[in-house]
């Protein structure tokens, strides 16, 4: 079975260098043997996760939309800016709404649970968003998922793109399609068992 790989970015926000990263791991992954699947949050618009407006009006459609998406596929990669040294709100919102959904009208669904993860980053600073990165490696692997350890912290995001945007650094060009490649293979062999 061909992997499929997920891929969002905690940002929305235009011109954001993280949803950049993300387009230039979309390229990696068409190399391989995998379908990747890029979305963008923007797209999926929640309300700030609220146990209260839960139980009035149940879980938000684009929430379930998003579980299904988690469900469906078999590897994520997130690509997630550094907020106050920890992830986006946008992000975090999305993975609690989104832990919140068992189910839908096909069947029982398990966003998180056993599906592999790689997270990547890049920040201004020399350390890429490395600690953004650890609360989310912490949060996910609190819900299920196989978080790989082929991490990719980029910093100094002024320089860290060619015109076309190809990274710039050959360093972190390979961490990146190590990372990309690492995904596939696990959930390829994953997959098979």
């Amino acid at each position: 079975m061909t992997p499929k790989i997920l891929l969002l970015s905690g940002s929305a926000r235009s011109g954001s260098n993280n949803t950049r990263l993300l387009a230039t791991a979309t390229k990696v992954f068409s190399q391989l043997d995998c379908e990747p699947t890029r979305i963008s949050l923007a797209d999926y618009e929640l309300p700030l996760f609220d146990g209260d407006l839960e139980a009035q009006k149940g879980t938000p459609e684009n929430a379930v939309k998003l579980a299904r998406l988690f469900h469906e596929h078999h590897g994520i990669m997130i690509a997630c800016p550094e907020y106050n040294g920890s992830l986006t709100p946008l992000l975090k919102n999305t993975i609690d709404w989104v832990s919140r959904v068992k189910s839908d009208d096909r069947g029982d669904i398990a966003p998180y649970k056993e599906k592999f993860a790689a997270l990547i980053s890049i920040a201004p600073g020399q350390m890429g968003g490395v600690n953004g990165l650890t609360h989310l490696r912490a949060i996910l692997s609190r819900l299920g998922m196989l978080v790989i350890s082929e991490q990719v912290t980029i910093g100094n995001m002024a320089t860290a793109f060619n015109d076309d945007d190809s990274l710039a650094n050959e360093v972190s060009t390979k961490f990146l399609q190590a990372a990309c490649e690492s995904l596939v293979d696990k959930t390829a062999i994953h997959n098979l068992r």
